[in-house]
């Protein structure tokens, strides 16, 4: 199945023959970290994607492998959709509406994802692999996946990167990514998180009861298989009837998606039933880009799940973008930039009618940023751009226009959002429309922007 969407360790590491593998490989086998309090395994014969997660002591795994779409994965996705490689194979008729994606465990036909690097020093594991194309049959990407991973306490610490090298240098337009894809076995099918407008005060947490019925394809479920929702504390949680389970927590990521797949309560790593779970986070993925993101594994008690994440994070930081060496995690629509890397300012050239610069997904009171600095350049032609903030479920959100200079030199603009009536109550995120007038073929670059000059 596929979405949508440092302590003292003990080390202990299983090597044996790969039984799935394609062509042979020195990595195959478990590799395990085991801090006393929670137990990793990572399986290097599916590109190392995390196939073992228990307290330690324990052997009742929470990790479904039903196939290799599931686990605890890295997962990337771009355009084109369908996608068909140069090798002329033709994709999934049930998945070819997914398009471009690398997935770190295998593909719809079974085939592997290739470990080319690891090691286990016994309070780091880490892992390399060349991907393989879900949708496709035997299609490897071109890229390679790499993660860290280290135990602290009862929680599991990863970096995940993808190291692109598309042949195709097309700049296609952001897609969601999961940040990662997290499968958990269908006793661990109750999902909970937090997602309303008071964060970090302990109001009482929502349950997420949307189940697919597996009969029906993906792409026909009503509503979309999985359900979606804005996490305002930046968490979710599978868990038992007993409450216990894993939760994920990556920082200043909002947007979630999961829910349960088949007749939940029953079934282990190698069943069909299946919770789900991942962050989602809109990025351009160039066809060089180095991406990288982080995620926290916690495993407890529902209630010790949600009181690490306020331990981490019990403050929402209002929004900061700094364009030295990346986007941010903006994305564009009608423009198109320079390309990865970025060299110390995002250069955007607009290209359509209604070019706009759009941040991520993000959460602050209006009154405690009562006015946005901007670093930038305009040469649009345009002596005024507009800015809008978007409100919390559907709620808010307006705009204000501010003058610029067009003439390409790059200057400061702080722009109240407080003078303007309709900025109250509780912010999602901000668009830059750089122009009034489409302004196609010119150009504006931006250095920072937010709460600080």
């Amino acid at each position: 199945m596929k979405s949508i969407i440092p302590s003292l360790c003990i080390i202990s590491i299983t090597l044996c023959a790969s039984v799935h593998a394609a062509e042979t490989s020195q990595f195959s086998g478990m590799s395990y970290l085991d801090n006393g309090a929670v137990r990793i395994g990572i399986n290097l014969d599916i590109g190392g994607a995390i196939t073992y997660l228990s307290k330690s002591g324990s052997d009742e795994n929470i990790v479904n492998s039903h196939d290799w779409g599931r686990q605890i994965q890295m997962s990337f996705y771009s355009g084109p959709a369908p996608y068909y490689p140069e090798s002329g194979k033709k994709p999934s008729d049930t998945w070819k509406f997914i398009g471009w994606n690398p997935i770190q465990s295998g593909d719809v036909g079974n085939n592997p994802s290739k470990v080319i690097a690891h090691r286990n020093n016994g309070t780091e594991m880490y892992v390399k692999c060349i991907p393989m194309h879900w949708p496709l049959d035997n299609e490897p990407g071109q890229c390679t996946f790499e993660s860290w991973l280290t135990l602290e306490g009862n929680t599991v610490r990863v970096r995940s990167q993808i190291n692109n090298a598309r042949k195709d240098q097309t700049q296609y337009a952001a897609r969601g990514q999961e940040l990662p894809a997290v499968y958990s076995n269908g006793t661990y099918y109750r999902l909970f998180t937090y997602d309303g407008d008071a964060p970090f005060t302990g109001a009482p947490a929502r349950q997420i009861t949307k189940v697919w019925d597996t009969s029906i394809p993906p792409a026909e479920a009503p509503g979309g298989p999985w359900d979606s929702w804005y996490a305002t504390e930046n968490w979710a949680a599978l868990v038992n009837d007993a409450d216990f389970g894993m939760g994920i927590w990556t920082l200043n990521t909002y947007t979630y998606t999961g829910g349960f797949a088949g007749v939940p309560g029953s079934g282990g790593p190698k069943d069909s039933p299946t919770g789900y779970i991942s962050p989602i986070r809109r990025e351009i993925l160039d066809h060089n880009i180095q991406y990288g993101y982080n995620y926290t594994l916690i495993v407890g008690q529902l209630q010790e799940i949600r009181d690490y994440v306020y331990e981490q994070a019990a403050r929402v930081a209002l929004p900061a973008y700094a364009f030295e060496k990346d986007r941010q995690s903006w994305v564009l629509a009608d423009a198109q930039d320079q390309g990865w890397p970025i060299a110390g300012k995002w250069s955007v050239a607009l290209t359509g009618k209604k070019p706009r610069l759009i941040g991520p997904k993000a959460f602050w009171k209006a009154e405690n940023m009562p006015t946005v600095y901007l670093r930038a350049a305009f040469d649009t032609g345009s002596t005024t751009a507009t800015l809008r903030w978007e409100g919390f479920q559907g709620k808010g959100g307006g705009n204000v226009s501010f003058e610029v200079i067009p003439d390409g030199t790059m200057r400061t603009y702080a722009i109240k959002l407080a003078d303007t009536k309709g900025y109250r109550g509780i912010c999602t995120g901000l668009v830059l429309m750089p122009a009034t007038d489409g302004a196609a073929g010119r150009t504006a670059t931006l250095e920072r922007l937010g709460h600080k000059e």
